[in-house]
């Protein structure tokens, strides 16, 4: 992708990350859409697209965490027609850079756009990540942060 058509993807939630390899792997259910790690929590991929100037734009795949019941309805709704009329809630597992901290553990719904793929973050009540969904954001800003 170009620099200012990106998809960058989280590979573990944020709180994982700070398990070993060897304990991860002990501790670890799922698959790359859904996960549950025990002692850390459930968590369920999906897509956040922030609009940059000009109409391009950034989408980060990232973890959000959920309740462990909605990720059993997840996994049992997966592949279902029922799938795509699930919106759940949940929180921002990682920290989305540059805005990185202000955002983790910010409440989030999300709901699946299309079947067979991860759901996409729709609406937020904490006011940053609220503006990463309603606004467009200076490329310069935003790309700044990214790896």
């Amino acid at each position: 992708m170009d620099q200012h058509h990106r998809n960058v993807r989280f590979r573990l939630p944020d709180p994982v990350l700070k398990l070993s390899p060897e304990d991860l792997e002990s501790r670890r259910w799922g698959n790359d859409e859904l996960l549950q790690v025990q002692g850390v929590g459930a968590f369920v991929r999906a897509l956040l697209p922030v609009r940059l100037e000009g109409g391009d734009t950034v989408t980060y795949g990232l973890w959000l965490g959920v309740q462990p019941e909605e990720l059993r309805q997840l996994w049992e709704i997966w592949n279902e027609p029922t799938y795509l009329d699930h919106e759940f809630e949940g929180w921002c597992a990682n920290g989305i850079p540059p805005w990185k901290e202000a955002v983790l553990a910010a409440p989030v719904i999300a709901r699946p756009r299309k079947r067979d793929e991860v759901p996409y973050v729709t609406a937020s009540d904490h006011p940053v990540l609220a503006s990463l969904l309603e606004r467009e954001w200076p490329h310069d800003f935003v790309l700044s942060g990214l790896p």
